[in-house]
């Protein structure tokens, strides 16, 4: 199957956020690649540890990474958990920006993270997780899923 094939239509904001929710993801991949290297010259206690802190870090990221070209591929199933994610990433710039000190790393986090939450839930983006249709309302669409769901499950 070719990769256009694998695309759904989405507004140009879910895949904004697609791109700034895989930014972490791949962070998290690069920082368990850098930790499993570390760990070749350590002893073996040493050693354990490293890899299960590469593990995590690899677990971690590769869900972030999974949610975010969820969203570059216009898959709504990622939408949530990007959210999550996004307001996750603006914590933890909040405590590098604040408790910590640091504000030239804390501050662009917390951008990122809130700019993310900004653009899946602008107009366009709420649209499309609902699959209005042409001229349909948020309420209307919310019924006409809600109804799609109750038959589904009286079948």
């Amino acid at each position: 199957m070719p990769l256009a094939d694998k695309f759904q239509p989405a507004p140009r904001e879910v895949r904004l956020a697609g791109a700034l929710t895989a930014l972490p993801g791949l962070a998290s991949v690069v920082i368990a690649v850098i930790l499993l290297v570390s760990a070749f010259g350590a002893d073996g206690a040493r050693a354990g540890n490293i890899y299960a802190e590469a593990g995590y870090y690899a677990v971690l990221g590769a869900g972030t990474l999974a949610c975010g070209i969820g969203l570059l591929l216009g898959y709504t199933w990622a939408r949530s958990p990007s959210v999550v994610v996004a307001l996750m990433v603006a914590g933890i710039g909040w405590y590098t920006a604040g408790p910590s000190g640091r504000p030239g790393y804390g501050v662009p986090l917390i951008i990122g993270g809130l700019l993310v939450v900004v653009l899946l839930f602008r107009r366009p983006s709420r649209a499309w997780v609902l699959g209005m249709a042409e001229g349909e309302d948020e309420g209307e669409a919310s019924e006409r899923d809600a109804e799609r769901r109750r038959r589904g499950r009286e079948a």
